[in-house]
């Protein structure tokens, strides 16, 4: 018995110790609370499939009661937002490229007079199915609507019907819309753990100082740490897409000179980050502590999966500090839309800003830390 209570000392004695050292340690405090925080936070705003807001676009050419009261309806969810009213049908690719519209309504111009005769009667739903989560919750949204309609004016008949096309992915595939998102989302964990690894492996084999006497600059450093990763990461992508188009038979839209463009230009700064991040690290396990730590919002803010304009206001101003929500964006309009170099190039802009700010803040980390 009184060997027990000795055993049952000791093991007390070292949970406390180890419990105080943990406690007290300032970076192990922010490691316990600060991906608590977030985790909690991006997945009760950031990681939702319920559409707060669905921005549509009307093409109302029956301009009837029956039209009316169907847009009033889809006005008065608070749901469905009208941001644009067209006037024709040249009007609707416009609309869904350039993102000012999840859904286009289109009426036709006999639409009241086909009820009047007792016959059935279409409404043209188009979806943008670049994101086919949003675009069959959204069209789910409009289907209750229109039955609650079909049910308050014609009883059982069903006589207002839903015709649906969603376009750059007829049949709403999902991995279409999704697979090609992970060619961003991939390639920026790669970027990440290379780029970083690549400094803090160094300081952990002792060869970091033998790497600061030779005649290299930290720049010149940077560089040479920098170009393998971007090599190795090109690889890699490109034998993802090569899984998308003869694997999944996800067709490819546009030109491949375009997405690799936009794909280097992405990795280039998403390397800066991972080299800012390489340069204040002591260990590779640190590294891997602060890359786990990043790569969750970047992912829940990218896009990739949830509509960012359903995030909270602030959260949608932080992703503008996220390459991966460029990179994501981006690389879709050109697999599955074929959208071309003039109308992906707004989203170079961020990223290049930030491969501008972040691959000299590694410099800079970089020199003055090994000063």
């Amino acid at each position: 018995m009184l060997k027990l209570m000795t055993d049952m000392s000791k093991l007390i004695n070292i949970c406390k110790k180890e419990l105080l050292v943990t406690l007290k340690d300032p970076s192990a405090k922010l490691i316990l609370t600060l991906p608590i925080i977030l985790q909690i936070v991006l997945f009760g705003y950031a990681a939702t499939y319920n559409l707060d807001r669905v921005p549509y676009a009307c093409l109302d050419n029956s301009k009837s009661k029956t039209s009316t009261e169907f847009l009033a309806r889809l006005d008065g969810t608070g749901v469905f937002q009208r941001t644009q009213t067209l006037m024709n049908t040249s009007q609707i690719a416009g609309s869904i490229d350039s993102d000012k519209a999840m859904i286009v309504i289109s009426i036709d111009s006999d639409f009241e007079k086909n009820l009047a005769r007792g016959n059935s009667a279409s409404i043209q739903v188009i979806t943008d199915g670049r994101n086919t989560m949003t675009s069959s919750v959204a069209l789910s949204y409009v289907n209750d609507i229109i039955e609650k309609l079909n049910t308050e004016r014609n009883g059982n008949k069903q006589l207002i019907n839903v015709e649906t096309r969603a376009w750059y992915n007829p049949n709403l595939i999902t991995r279409w819309s999704f697979l090609p998102g992970m060619l961003a989302a991939l390639s920026l964990t790669q970027m990440l753990i290379l780029a970083g690894l690549s400094i803090a492996k160094e300081r952990e084999q002792g060869t970091f100082d033998q790497l600061l006497v030779t005649p290299l600059s930290s720049a010149e450093i940077l560089i040479g740490k920098a170009v393998p990763p971007l090599f190795i990461g090109l690889l890699q992508v490109t034998i993802m897409l090569l899984f998308c188009i003869f694997w999944f038979k996800i067709p490819m839209n546009g030109s491949f000179v375009t997405l690799y463009l936009t794909i280097l230009i992405f990795m280039i700064s998403s390397t800066g980050i991972g080299l800012s991040v390489s340069a204040v690290s002591s260990s590779m396990q640190q590294v891997m502590v602060y890359t786990f730590v990043l790569l969750m919002p970047m992912t829940l803010l990218s896009g990739l999966s949830t509509p960012i304009r359903n995030m909270p206001r602030i959260l949608q101003i932080a992703t503008y500090a996220n390459p991966l929500r460029f990179g994501v964006e981006a690389i879709r309009r050109v697999y599955l839309e074929g959208a071309g170099l003039t109308q992906v190039a707004p989203n170079f802009i961020p990223m290049i800003i930030i491969a501008m700010l972040t691959l000299p803040l590694a410099a800079w980390l970089f020199k003055n830390k090994s000063a």
